[in-house]
């Protein structure tokens, strides 16, 4: 069968993949409204970064998961590195549904963190292996889309399962499902899409130093997107505080609300509309990084994400209000960052280091869950809950402005 890319040519696997992705990504939502009510609720765990550690732990695996994992697919294929992240995920749903102590729900993060920087990031690689250079940004935008819609919805479902069942179980019966479906497609039906990527590479000419023609060490990939690259330090950076708001609203939101009185199923769509927003708005930004660019994104949405903050943080509605207005606004700034920060890395590394460059970026921005849960957990011990909002904001700001003065436009002309 003859390898070709494009979106059109390869449609069907697309169209697969982009279903994987949902499932994956519906597994971080079982977490997003119930697991901090657990902590507080469930195992009357009073300091609050005490509850925050379950993210922490997801933010801290993730990253470093996702580091290596550009380096296995390139070893063992993309597939399979995949399916190791299903079969990783397989316990989760059963710990956070039945574990005993809030041990156990640490442990299962760590178990997801390692299952999503396998899974989701070999959805990344694969569909950008598979539509080539052109449509990077529409799928990218496809791809998440996907992906933080699931979150979103699964983050409601939970809510309202809560909201009438309680706590656990239930909420997490879900999970099981999302777990084994995906192994099962990803087994039984996904392709792997490593010979895409080579037939990208091979029609690639290098045209800047320091780009050898053999495929160059982690070690090097790490410190070109992490230092030397002016534009890989720049998005970068910027994924990385992108990420410290959700890990920040990801453990905060709920007992911020809850506290102000909005009840659980509220709470669920708080929780729920951020990521939703977030997830819908990227069908429209993926392909819109491709026509006006990558950088007008990044940094109009870092600060369309300020303005979340300042809604939520100076509480200018009642709660409720302010908590699902701000959210819209955080969706849909993260909705135009996403897509362009990962097609922005794609423009910027070379096809034969590309994977690899790409596990540096996602660890960079995955531990950004780690910083925003920390920052979230000391700085609401010490001053409340509400300056952790307000401490995001400021460094969402200053983030953007970086992206301003350091990055250089990146869309294949």
């Amino acid at each position: 069968m003859e390898i070709k890319l494009g979106l059109k040519e390869n449609w069907k696997q697309f169209s697969l993949l982009v279903l994987v992705n949902s499932l994956v990504g519906g597994m971080v939502g079982l977490e997003r409204t119930v697991v901090p009510l657990v902590g507080t609720e469930e195992f009357k765990i009073n300091a609050d970064l005490v509850v925050f550690s379950f993210i922490i732990a997801f933010g801290v695996v993730k990253a470093f998961t996702n580091l290596i994992s550009g380096m296995l697919a390139d070893k063992y294929t993309r597939k399979r590195v995949l399916i190791w992240g299903w079969l990783i995920g397989l316990p989760v749903p059963f710990l956070l549904g039945w574990g005993p102590s809030w041990n156990w729900i640490i442990a299962a993060n760590i178990l997801l963190g390692v299952s999503q920087g396998f899974a989701w990031s070999m959805t990344v690689n694969m569909k950008i292996d598979l539509v080539g250079p052109k449509k990077r940004g529409l799928a990218m935008g496809l791809n998440e889309a996907a992906g933080y819609g699931a979150v979103g919805l699964t983050a409601l479902l939970t809510g309202y399962l809560a909201a009438r069942y309680g706590l656990r179980p239930q909420p997490f019966y879900i999970g099981i499902a999302y777990t084994i479906i995906g192994l099962l497609l990803s087994v039984f039906i996904v392709k792997d899409t490593r010979k895409h990527a080579q037939l990208e590479a091979a029609s690639v000419k290098m045209t800047t130093a320091g780009e050898q023609a053999h495929k160059p060490g982690l070690l090097w990939v790490f410190k070109e997107t992490t230092l030397k690259n002016k534009n890989l330090f720049a998005v970068s950076q910027a994924g990385l505080i992108n990420n410290l708001n959700d890990g920040m609203s990801w453990g905060v939101f709920p007992l911020l609300f809850i506290s102000a009185g909005v009840g659980l199923e509220g709470v669920g769509w708080i929780k729920a509309i951020y990521p939703v927003v977030w997830g819908a708005g990227q069908i429209i930004t993926g392909p819109l990084a491709d026509k006006i660019g990558r950088k007008p994104l990044i940094v109009w949405g870092m600060f369309v994400q300020v303005l979340g903050h300042i809604v939520i943080g100076l509480e200018l509605l009642p709660p409720l209000a302010s908590g699902l207005v701000g959210s819209v606004l955080l969706g849909i700034g993260t909705a135009m960052v996403y897509p362009a920060l990962l097609a922005a890395v794609s423009d910027s590394a070379h096809p034969a280091w590309r994977a690899s460059s790409l596990g540096v970026y996602r660890f960079w921005r995955d531990i950004g869950y780690a910083v925003g849960a920390l920052m979230a957990g000391i700085v609401a011990q010490l001053v409340g809950l509400i300056w952790a909002v307000h401490i995001a904001g400021i460094l969402t700001f200053l983030s953007g402005l970086l992206v301003w003065i350091r990055m250089k436009e990146t869309r294949p002309q």
